[in-house]
Order: C-alpha cells, then sequence, then structure tokens
C-alpha cells in the first residue's frame, strides 16, 4: 500500500513537471515568429566565426529549440533567446545578424527587438 502511494506520488510529480516544462502556446507562436521573422529578413548571421543564410541560421536555431524543449528549459521566449539564439554551445561564441546596409549585431539583441515590436503590434495577446 505505501509502495502504492508512493509511485502514485512519484508518477503525478513526473506529470506536472512534464506539464510544466511545455513552453505555452504563446511562446510557441513567439519563437515561431522569430523563425519565420529570421527567415525571411534576407539577413545573414555568424556562427563561430562564418556567416550563413537567414533559412540554414534558421533550422539550427530550430535545431537547439528543439534540445531546449526536450529539457524542459524553455520557459519564455527570452529563455530561448538568451538559451538558444544568444551563442555558440561548442564555443561560447555571440551569435550575429547583419542585414543589408547595417554593421552586424549580436543575435540576442536583433529577436530582442523583434519581439519587442511583435508585442508592442500586439498588445492584447499578453
Amino acid at each position: 500500500m505505501q509502495m502504492s502511494r508512493a509511485l502514485s506520488a512519484l508518477f503525478a510529480a513526473m506529470v506536472s513537471i512534464a506539464v510544466f516544462a511545455a513552453p505555452s502556446d504563446q511562446t510557441k507562436t513567439e519563437i515561431g515568429h522569430l523563425f519565420s521573422y529570421l527567415k525571411s529578413s534576407g539577413c545573414k548571421f555568424n556562427r563561430n566565426g562564418k556567416w550563413y543564410a537567414a533559412e540554414a541560421a534558421s533550422k539550427h536555431l530550430q535545431t537547439k529549440y528543439d534540445y531546449l524543449v526536450s529539457e524542459g528549459l524553455i520557459t519564455s521566449t527570452e529563455s530561448f533567446i538568451e538559451l538558444g539564439a544568444t551563442e555558440s554551445s561548442a564555443s561560447g561564441k555571440p551569435y550575429r545578424v547583419q542585414c543589408a546596409g547595417s554593421a552586424p549585431v549580436e543575435s540576442a539583441t536583433w529577436f530582442r527587438a523583434e519581439l519587442s515590436r511583435l508585442r508592442a503590434a500586439n498588445p492584447n495577446r499578453r
């Protein structure tokens, strides 16, 4: 009987952790927007000293996002930017974005600016 209660409590805790760890629909929508924005930006993305097309960069960041979600680490759009879209996990070097006619900027700054624009355009969503 004690073992059964302990197993039930453990199962309930595991289920609640799994539910808690999943990003909210709002977070998923915002991160999806950031991926789309990057893909359609025409900008270049610097990772570990090499420039990549926006579509390739978006795919790379999607892989990082999927991993972070599987580990239960994405709690907000900001947590994704911080943990997945700021720097290389391998080298620790910051990612940078360069759009036509502009100097390169750190990707975290670029993504946060777009997130702010998105939220300002949709104030009732938050």
